[in-house]
Order: C-alpha cells, then sequence, then structure tokens
C-alpha cells in the first residue's frame, strides 16, 4: 500500500520549552474580566506579539466598563476573501493577586498558573501554529483574522455584536477553548455544540429594622434571598441546571438588611429547556408579603448544535489527529463559549482546540505539558487545510 503524502504543518517543529516561554508573560500578566485596565495591559501583550509576526493590528476600544478587544489580520495571497477566525478571550476568573496563591510553575508535566488554561494556553497556541506556518513558509488555506475578547468569562456582554459581525465575514471559525478528556485518547477531543446558558439578576427588597433593639419590627431581604436560593437550586432537573454563584447582601451586622442581590445561571441542552427555565426564573415570586423580589434576565448563550458542516470540519480535525497520532472524538458541552454565538450563526466552527488540563477557574488551575505540541500541530493542520 503506498504511503499516505505528507502535510508539512504537522511536521513543524514546535517545541515545548520555547513554548512555555512564551506562554509565561501571558499568564504572568493577570486579567481578570471586571479589571479593564488590567485586561487591557494583557491585549497589549498580545498585540505586540502578533504585530511582531506582520498582523495587521487593530484596538477596539472597551464599552460598559469592560477592557478593549485585539482584531490582528494576517496578509494572505487570496485577500480579503472569507476566512479563518482564531475566536479567543483574555480575560480569567482570577482577581490581580492570584499568582501569589498560584504563581507560574512546572512540576510533573504540568505547568500552573491563573488563567492557563482558560484560555491563555490555547489562545497561544493558536498564534504559535500561525508563527511556525510562516517560518515554514507554508501559506494557512484561507486568510486568518484573530480577534481577541475582553469579556467571556461573564457572558460576553459588551462584545458579542462584534464577534457577530467578525464571524459573519468569516467561512470557518476556530476557537482554542480548553480540549475536553476523551476516555482513553491521550490527546482529548474537540467541541462541536454547547449548551445553552442563561443569566439572571435578582433583587430582594425588605424593611430595615435595627437589629439589636427592634429586631421583629424589620423584613430581611437576605433571609428571603436565601430561601430563593434553596428553591432555585432545586428546580435542576436533567433538562435544565439551576445554580447561583453570586449572593450581596446588607452593609451593618446590627441592621435588618434592605436589600440583598444574587446572581444565578440556568443551563440546559435544548432551546426549549433554556426557554422554559427562563419562564420559571422570570415567574418567582417572594414567599413573604412584606418582601419583594425582582428577577431580571440578563446575558444569554443560544444552543449551538451541531449541522453537516460543523461534523465535515470536525472530520478534517479528526483525520489530521489520526495522522499525528491519535483518536479524536467530539462532543457537545456545558460551560459556554464565544463558540455558541458563531455556532448559532450557521457559520462552521470548531471549539475546544486548545491545551489539555484541569481545575480550570480554580487555585489549581493547569495544563498538560505533554498536550502543547500534538494540539499544536493540529491547530497548524487545521489553518493550512480548512
Amino acid at each position: 500500500m503506498d504511503a499516505l503524502p505528507a502535510i508539512p504543518a504537522l511536521d513543524l517543529p514546535f517545541d515545548t520549552d520555547t513554548i512555555l516561554s512564551r506562554l509565561r508573560p501571558w499568564v504572568e500578566c493577570e486579567s481578570p474580566t471586571f479589571d479593564a485596565a488590567a485586561v487591557d495591559r494583557m491585549m497589549d501583550l498580545a498585540a505586540r506579539d502578533l504585530a511582531m509576526m506582520g498582523a495587521r493590528i487593530e484596538r477596539i476600544p472597551g464599552r460598559m466598563g469592560f477592557g478593549g478587544c485585539v482584531r490582528a489580520r494576517f496578509p494572505h495571497p487570496a485577500g480579503e476573501v472569507p476566512g479563518i477566525l482564531v475566536l479567543a478571550h483574555l480575560d480569567t476568573v482570577h482577581p490581580v493577586g492570584t499568582l501569589q496563591a498560584l504563581p507560574f510553575r512546572r512540576e510533573d508535566g504540568r505547568c500552573y498558573g491563573p488563567g492557563i488554561c482558560d484560555m491563555k494556553g490555547g489562545t497561544l497556541l493558536a498564534i504559535e501554529a500561525i508563527r511556525e506556518l510562516a517560518r515554514a513558509g507554508i501559506a494557512t488555506s484561507r486568510p486568518v483574522t484573530v480577534l481577541l475578547t475582553p469579556d467571556e468569562e461573564v457572558g460576553t456582554p459588551s462584545t458579542r455584536d462584534l464577534i457577530e459581525a467578525e464571524a459573519s465575514r468569516h467561512a470557518v471559525v476556530l476557537v482554542p477553548e480548553p480540549g475536553r478528556p476523551e476516555g482513553d485518547s491521550p490527546m482529548g477531543g474537540v467541541v462541536t455544540g454547547r449548551y445553552a446558558i442563561a443569566r439572571f439578576n435578582l433583587r430582594t427588597t425588605g424593611r430595615p429594622s435595627h437589629a439589636g433593639a427592634r429586631l421583629s419590627d424589620g423584613r430581611s431581604a437576605i433571609r428571603e434571598m436565601c430561601r430563593q436560593i434553596l428553591a432555585i437550586e432545586g428546580m435542576t432537573t436533567e433538562a435544565a441546571t439551576y445554580s447561583v454563584g453570586v449572593i450581596h447582601g446588607g452593609q451593618w451586622v446590627n441592621c435588618v438588611a434592605t436589600h440583598c442581590d444574587a446572581e444565578a445561571l440556568s443551563m440546559a441542552k435544548r432551546q426549549s429547556d433554556l426557554d422554559e427555565a427562563v419562564r420559571r426564573m422570570l415567574a418567582l415570586g417572594s414567599s413573604a408579603t412584606d418582601v419583594s423580589l425582582e428577577v431580571r434576565r440578563g446575558v444569554t448563550r443560544p444552543v449551538w448544535e451541531a449541522d453537516a458542516p460543523v461534523m465535515a470540519l470536525y472530520e478534517q480535525a479528526r483525520a489530521l489527529a489520526a495522522r499525528i497520532g491519535f483518536t479524536m472524538g467530539h462532543e457537545s458541552a456545558g460551560g459556554g463559549s464565544d463558540g455558541n454565538f458563531t455556532g448559532a450563526m450557521g457559520v462552521p466552527t470548531l471549539d475546544g482546540l486548545g491545551v489539555l488540563g484541569g481545575g480550570y477557574h480554580t487555585l489549581g488551575e493547569y495544563i498538560r505539558e505533554d498536550s502543547l505540541v500534538p494540539r499544536a500541530r493540529l491547530l497548524a493542520g487545521l489553518l493550512a487545510r480548512v
């Protein structure tokens, strides 16, 4: 049997130590979503790296209190034809100062740091793939644009319109969010669909009183919110999950709290189930006649379901993975990403192309060093062939 023709992009000389040396400054530039200045510093760092590679850089100012975006376009012989959009975010959930508890370090085949897996590692890996293709003189199959956004971790309230506008001008979207664990496959799988997610803002309003002298005169907003949290989380079923992740209430311990605010999230695999979850949340009422409850719907990510173009894109990735030497599955996943938007628009999207790791959103966040080179080669192969 004749040997399969070579695919030069799969043989590029990626090096783990080099990748990590370039990733370290990114990880050590902390960029929590709600700190716009910190996110902009991270954007500065990424923009410089991309400019050094020959990209045309555009800085898009932030709005709604968030940081700005970086759009980097690489020159291509085909000109302005619909190309490949590499879509990634540089905000993290870790506040500035997390490096003290979670410093960048390498240990037992893992590399640790805030945001290293979700998703600075995968974003850097995509940029490394573009860099190595250019160094080898291998053209990407289409023009490549990299769009880096500042607010994915809070549902993308300020950049969804920008993402959708950019995606509409592209033929393919690649999202280097963390790769999915995939059974016995050492290099994991990718994401071909994502569940729908809706966020909600809740406020209870009670009646203040002096907690020491006139406790019975007051009506605690905190107490009512606690009842609501138990009721909300008790609505979780196989069809839809409900959780409350943020709560703020009161100001003085010797005052019965007038207000209490919370943020809730519901996730469902099907849009109809999410629509029902939204209906149930908006129908919530106070359990007490003298304490009010307000529920407002926040940002929502639509269901993204795999279709024929997405599966064709996955099949290309699976074939490339096999040539690299690993089996790669796919799945629809929770957690949400900006791929929800582009996939729901019908633009062929492949997500979960980033590094393998775990502990993201915790003080144990890490990436697997052995995933860097194979995953970089996969990204290079896709950029060269899709």
